[in-house]
């Protein structure tokens, strides 16, 4: 079992404290731009996009090789929305400009700061964002964070006044000379936008798509390749912006009531190894009667430190988990069965999204064969791969820094280092055209033998509702009913195409023909009569996919331009939503939680 959340040291435990940032002279009434780096992204240029690496978390790296059923979508900028939702400066939010909004806006915008924040593949488009900022807005102070931060140089490779290693809200407040006690006010967030799968944009009514909800920072856990762990503190390390159930709730609830959510996708690492706060959230939605759905990450050892009945109850009907491959290392798979485990959670309707990583210290070209057909064993709802890359900051590449092992970047470029095409270091027995090789073949194989995941998702919410929709607890039966709400249309319609599609494969004809069996068995002629005439129509969408796919299409996301309630009223400008906590946090947490560190380059 896995004790009550003190496997690790929370930022409001016992601490020694780090300097505060300088105050800005102008303090809240400094104007403020927060920006996410430029695009366009799915396309090879000199600031280190790639058409590999677009602005989609799935398709980039889950649903890679699935073609027109790949699950395209994309995530906006949570962190900034965070910060922006709580200071109180005037504060404008640019997510995803091209390049030449993001120079409209510092041309045109008197701001004092203007905040980057990025990942370490993007270190050319914020190194040209400074150089931008610094022709256009002279006087203005340049803070960047997110992942890049975790670069020990990057000081002296842009030219910023501030890096943020770490958390920003509390940085921010800080700087400005605000109250950094204050609960965290929470942004409304849609979990993805402009979702489209087989050809379709999905046009969701309100509560459909999950708000997200982050209710942590960082991973106690400590792998030694995780860049968020790093960045938060490493192991046994974690921030917490809601440290109790009831606080949790609060938030949940008003989110709830604000964006008609019934879903929620739990942004925290390890959402379940906070394991008194999960429970307690488990006592009031069963007090209060909430049918809600939660998507969460979790380690193995976490999820089997709950029952089912629990996991159940708190609605746990998505799981993130790390499946690293056979003989793990990770503490977190140790003596567990995970193979069973995930057979275990999707018997229940839990959707299962497994990671795997290819390129650990024992695959070789002899093995890789194996390593790859044990994790498309899993058979689990969607399957990330992810080459085994030391991030700056993590103990991986101090380990491998001090072995002489990583490659100079005269080897390499840095925007091909985002974990699908290379390694950038020296793997004892794979090279950089077998790694690119091995990435392909692996997502391949697991498409091959599986199928389709939005087929699979089928499969796995149609056994959860068999199990569940007679269940005596009321708030269960509604959650389940919920899920499968369009079962009998929609997803069988999904299937009916699917079949179609594969009507020279008999392997995987025969797994569409098992799912819609069952569905007809559970849903009669409606399910009949979707698969047969919504199928026509879905594989009609599908054939088109395909041939713009083929002929170069790419997604990019839209230029979100929002501004908080501090700013003066403009017409073009969205609003910044959040929901403030009515919950009083617990006593003594807000003042004990570490100052984070900003690092002045001059």
């Amino acid at each position: 079992m896995i004790s009550p959340i003190n496997q690790g040291q929370s930022e409001t435990a016992k601490h020694q404290s780090r300097p505060h940032p300088s105050r800005h002279p102008r303090g809240s009434s400094a104007k403020v731009l927060l920006s996410s780096v430029f695009g366009p992204y799915a396309q090879d240029d000199e600031y280190g996009s790639r058409a590999l690496n677009p602005m989609e978390l799935y398709h980039n790296q889950v649903t890679r090789v699935q073609g027109p059923f790949s699950l395209r979508m994309f995530h906006r900028s949570w962190g900034l929305m965070l910060i922006q939702s709580n200071i109180k400066a005037p504060c404008t939010l640019l997510d995803f400009p091209v390049l030449e909004r993001f120079i409209e806006e510092i041309r045109d915008g008197d701001y004092d700061i203007v905040g980057i924040s990025a990942i370490t593949p993007n270190i050319l488009k914020v190194k040209k964002m400074c150089q931008l900022v610094r022709q256009h807005l002279p006087h203005a102070t340049i803070v960047v964070g997110g992942h890049i931060a975790n670069i020990p140089d990057l000081k002296d490779r842009i030219d910023a006044d501030y890096i943020v290693r770490g958390e920003g809200v509390r940085w921010f407040q800080q700087f400005l000379g605000e109250d950094d006690e204050r609960p965290i006010r929470h942004p409304q967030i849609l979990s993805g936008i402009g979702t489209r799968n087989m050809g379709i944009t999905v046009k969701d009514k309100p509560g459909d798509v999950a708000a997200t909800v982050i209710p942590s920072v960082g991973c106690p856990m400590g792998c030694n390749f995780c860049s968020t762990s790093a960045m938060f503190g490493g192991k046994g390390k974690f921030i917490n912006f809601y440290e109790t159930g009831d606080e949790l709730f609060d938030v949940m609830c008003q989110l709830e009531d604000s964006m008609k959510a019934q879903s929620f996708f739990m942004m925290d690492e390890n959402f379940l190894l906070h394991r008194k706060r999960a429970l307690r959230l488990l006592e009031l939605m069963k007090k209060h009667d909430k049918a809600w759905a939660l998507y969460v990450f979790s380690s193995a050892n976490v999820l089997c430190s709950y029952t089912i009945e629990q996991l159940i109850g708190l609605g746990i009907s998505w799981v993130w988990m790390g499946l690293e491959g056979e003989d793990s290392q990770y503490t977190k798979l140790h003596g567990i069965d995970a193979h069973d485990l995930v057979r275990k959670l999707q018997s229940h309707g839990i959707r299962v999204l497994g990671s795997t990583i290819i390129g650990l210290e024992d695959h070789c070209p002899e093995n890789i064969h194996r390593v790859i057909d044990y994790a498309a064993g899993y058979d689990t709802d969607f399957h990330q791969f992810m080459l085994y890359t030391p991030i700056p900051g993590t103990p991986l590449h101090a380990e491998l820094s001090n072995l002489g092992l990583m490659k100079d970047e005269s080897e390499y470029h840095v925007g091909d280092i985002h974990g699908q095409l290379i390694f950038n270091y020296r793997h004892p027995h794979i090279n950089d055209e077998q790694s690119a090789e091995y990435m392909i073949r692996a997502f391949t194989r697991d498409f091959e033998v599986n199928g389709p995941s939005v087929a699979r998702i089928v499969r796995t919410t149609l056994a959860g509702w068999k199990r569940y929709k007679n269940h005596p607890d009321p708030r269960v039966r509604r959650r389940y009913a919920w899920e499968a709400r369009e079962l009998a249309t929609t997803f069988s319609a999904v299937v009916g195409a699917a079949r179609r599609y594969y009507g020279k494969n008999p392997v995987m004809r025969a797994k569409m023909s098992a799912i819609l069996k069952e569905l007809a068995g559970e849903f009669g002629w409606k399910s009949r009569i979707s698969a047969l005439l919504g199928g026509r129509y879905v594989l009609h969408k599908v054939r088109r996919e395909e041939k713009r796919l083929a002929a170069g299409w790419t997604y990019e996301p839209p230029t979100f331009y929002e501004k908080n309630a501090h700013c003066p009223a403009e017409a073009a400008a969205g609003a910044c939503r959040y929901v403030t906590p009515r919950v009083e946090p617990k006593r003594g947490a807000r003042r004990s939680r570490k100052r984070l560190e900003g690092v002045a380059t001059g």
